[in-house]
């Protein structure tokens, strides 16, 4: 190792002597931080032959050496420890791992913990170097995210979901129980990823329903998460994280506290989340608008253009690829907004004011012939809600709004939701609101689920294991 080093040390002299009447040596003491501690802490230790290394020059090697080689070196001696483990150094290795750097940094300082145990006002003291070694460590999860239309699944060590299906809310006979139903879909998914159950944990995102404070709400949300653990710790699966899915799509964004508006299938649901824990008591509104209304409102107006299409999928691909939400409707309203798509075997479509009238039922319901609330209506009211519950002495935790869901996709949907909201609220509740699209566009639930799966700590700080389950549920029973 000493030969490698003295090689890439010949090999990066040259282009250092430039630099090297202002570099810092590894005996130089400046101001009292980390780098300088070790400074001083090399004054009386010795790297031997490197002591004459700039220390710019020394981490370059390191660098170079890449992480497997310099966590070696932590065995040489004190003086190279010290100096191999220096958090900036192993942040450059996270930096140029797949994951983008800020999502690793938000999941080791705010999720590391496990669920109800983030870190809200300050960063823990964190060795880097530990969390690169964890991390490579980390067997990974599967995750299942059931939205509401579909369900995303895939390897959290993927780049993406590597396949979708129908939810198990809508999968199998309807009229079985919700335990057959789980046990049926979850088969499904192992087989069509083709890998055993008990081979590795699971992180399956939980539907937002049974939205209410009520003890029948409650008993129902606990009812379907056990129904979920029980199923797949039969099929032998050896740990379960279950998480909201609104939650999961807050995690996406690098947020453990906010207002999730999620556009899903049949409705949309606008959720309080404060330390990664959604807050119903505070109150999850709802607006009888979702996807499926967006798309077949679409079609509406299609029809009575005697625009022809093939399926309503044709639709939803116009929806997907031409329409978006106007800032100003009514300016919108006296402007030529044609635009033409083309899709495979049915051709070329051309749609005008239906481009934006679709979006804009979101905001009046009215024009689609819905009765309900507008969406900038029911966000305010969750915000007047979380202003007035006096949950924090600081009421910046909801002032961010993250979008979720396919839909929630659509161009200058959260321009126009932020521009509504504002005007509604007072400005001690207007200020600083801020309204996010999906991080990670119609899989944003699924990110927020690997940033769990990839953690250092995982399994252990979020899963709950068979054992624990069982011994949960007899209590529970003996109860």
């Amino acid at each position: 190792m000493a030969m490698l080093l003295r090689r890439v040390w010949e090999s990066v002299s040259t282009r250092s002597t430039s630099s090297n009447s202002t570099s810092t040596s590894l005996s130089t003491v400046n101001s009292m931080d980390r780098f300088d501690q070790m400074m001083m802490y090399i004054q009386t230790a010795s790297t031997g032959e490197f002591d004459r290394i700039p220390l710019d020059i020394f981490i370059q090697i390191l660098k170079i050496l890449g992480p497997k080689e310099s966590a070696k070196l932590t065995s040489v001696c004190k003086s190279w420890k010290f100096i191999v483990s220096d958090n900036r150094l192993w942040i450059y290795f996270l930096q140029n791992q797949h994951e983008p750097w800020d999502s690793t940094f938000f999941a080791e300082t705010h999720l590391r913990s496990g669920p109800l145990r983030t870190f809200p006002n300050s960063v823990p003291e964190l060795s880097f170097m530990c969390i690169y070694g964890q991390r490579a460590q980390v067997p990974g999860a599967i995750i299942i995210d059931g939205g509401s239309g579909y369900c995303k699944f895939g390897w959290s060590k993927y780049s993406a979901p590597s396949g979708r299906s129908a939810t198990f809310l809508e999968f199998g006979n309807i009229e079985s129980p919700m335990y057959s139903r789980l046990r049926h879909f979850f088969s499904t998914i192992y087989t069509r990823m083709q890998v055993k159950t008990s081979t590795q944990p699971i992180i399956v995102s939980i539907p937002i329903c049974h939205y209410d404070d009520t003890e029948s709400d409650k008993a129902a949300r606990t009812q379907l998460k056990d129904a979920i653990h029980s199923a797949l710790f039969d099929m032998n699966v050896p740990a379960v994280c279950a998480v909201n899915q609104a939650v999961l799509a807050l995690f996406a964004a690098r947020k453990v506290s906010g207002i999730v508006v999620n556009i899903g299938f049949n409705q949309t649901s606008i959720v309080p989340i404060l330390h990664g824990k959604v807050m119903h008591q505070v109150g999850v509104e709802v607006v009888g608008i979702g996807a499926l209304k967006l798309t077949g409102f679409l079609k509406e107006q299609m029809q009575q253009k005697n625009i022809y299409f093939g399926s309503l999928y044709t639709v939803r691909t116009l929806k997907e690829n031409l329409c978006y939400v106007a800032l100003d409707y009514e300016a919108e309203l006296s402007k030529d907004t044609s635009a033409s798509f083309q899709i495979a075997s049915e051709g070329c479509f051309t749609l005008s004011e239906e481009r934006f009238k679709t979006g804009e039922i979101l905001f009046q319901p009215r024009i689609a012939g819905v009765r309900a609330m507008g969406l900038q209506n029911a966000v305010a009211l969750c915000m007047e809600h979380c202003q007035d519950a006096e949950l924090m002495v600081d009421d910046s935790w909801y002032k961010t709004v993250v979008l979720a869901g396919g839909s929630a996709c659509l161009p200058g949907l959260a321009e126009r939701l932020e521009k509504e909201v504002c005007g509604l609220l007072p400005p001690c509740i207007s200020n600083g609101i801020r309204v996010l699209p999906p991080p990670y566009g119609v899989d944003s639930a699924w990110y927020g689920a690997k940033l769990i799966g990839n953690l250092s700590t995982f399994p252990t700080s979020w899963c709950v294991m068979k054992k624990q389950f069982r011994h949960r549920s007899r209590r529970k029973f003996m109860w």
